[in-house]
């Protein structure tokens, strides 16, 4: 009980040094990747992009923050001490994103020097599994990498993934399928937990994991079978049943439909094609998440404060490694901040 409390305690100071609204406009609105870097170092993230070197790119910016991340989530994870079983589960992210990034490189024909350049195993050195990701990054091809990782823990959902490519010639099945190993692994933690507010929190992730394969797996002309395949431990909000019924429908927004008398009723996309419905639910359903875990935090000692911040600093991450390739490409300041996830939208 010990560490839960001063787990929550640290959470509640981390959300102290979240970066504004304003923070955020201010990067923005930077005119090149030197004056962002100034403007970083300003802020609380100046320690973590103090060894980015010049000239600077958006992927040496990101990937700087991303092992700052990493560090963040294992300190939190080590402080939470038994409780940290569903933290484990979230770490499990920087890893998983890693591999996506190498297997998508190997289908995309990326060489072992281009794929470096958008990796950081801190994540990996933090808990002695840099190995794992070595083997795939060196493999010649998508064979080899998936051969290579097929005794690792997620090694069948791997050689699905690369399945599944193979059939479509769909490089978002690897997005999917890998999210799944995420996703599974959080369902799995939140059984048994009597940490009520944190499993609410998670079952948000594990219902947007799930709703989004199933719409998807139809947008991508995935077959019954293949998308059930997908789904990971359903919640009490979105039934295996609903699931089963979304899987059936017509069209994409046939399945959407499904969700009228639910809690996500208010998420339920309004766009002319498939596509952009699909991306429309997305981004509403995070900015959900996104306000779900800001609100963790209106009870003091809750372990939902752990999840919470944990949720926060990654997408905050997210948001400055967004702002690094938008001042990198040039893309005006307002456009970049309308796609950020924040409070106020």
């Amino acid at each position: 009980m010990g560490k839960s409390v001063y787990a929550s305690v640290k959470a509640y100071s981390k959300k102290g040094k979240l970066l504004a609204r304003s923070d955020f406009q201010t990067l923005a609105e930077s005119r090149d990747l030197d004056e962002l870097m100034t403007r970083i170092k300003n802020t609380t993230y100046a320690d973590a992009v103090s060894d980015v070197q010049k000239p600077y790119t958006s992927q040496g910016i990101e990937s700087a923050l991303r092992g700052h991340l990493a560090e963040v989530h294992h300190s939190i994870a080590r402080t939470a001490g038994g409780s940290s079983r569903l933290l484990d589960a979230y770490y499990m992210k920087f890893i998983i994103t890693n591999l996506k990034i190498i297997l998508k490189g190997k289908v995309l024909g990326k060489s072992q020097e281009e794929l470096e350049r958008h990796l950081n195993l801190r994540a990996e050195e933090l808990i002695k599994q840099r190995d794992v990701v070595v083997k795939a990054l060196v493999a010649k091809d998508l064979e080899e990498a998936v051969a290579s990782l097929g005794s690792a823990q997620f090694g069948e959902d791997i050689a699905k993934a690369a399945a599944a490519y193979n059939d479509k010639k769909n490089i978002q099945m690897f997005d999917t399928y890998f999210d799944k190993i995420l996703y599974r692994q959080l369902g799995s933690a939140i059984q048994g937990t009597r940490e009520l507010d944190a499993t609410r929190l998670i079952g948000m992730d594990v219902d947007f994991y799930n709703l989004l394969s199933v719409a998807r797996g139809k947008l991508w002309g995935l077959d019954d079978a293949q998308i059930e395949d997908l789904i990971v431990s359903s919640t009490p909000l979105i039934s295996r049943e609903l699931l089963g019924r979304m899987i059936s429908a017509g069209t994409v927004s046939d399945a959407f439909a499904e969700l009228s008398a639910t809690r996500y009723k208010v998420l339920v996309p309004d766009a002319d094609n498939d596509l952009d419905a699909v991306a429309q639910f997305e981004r509403a359903f995070e900015m959900a998440i996104y306000a779900a875990s800001a609100r963790a935090f209106t009870r003091m000692f809750s372990f939902a404060t752990v999840i919470g911040i944990t949720k926060l600093t990654s997408y905050e991450v997210r948001n400055m490694a967004a702002i690094a390739y938008a001042v990198e490409q040039g893309i005006p300041a307002e456009t970049t901040m309308s796609k950020l996830i924040l409070r106020g939208e």
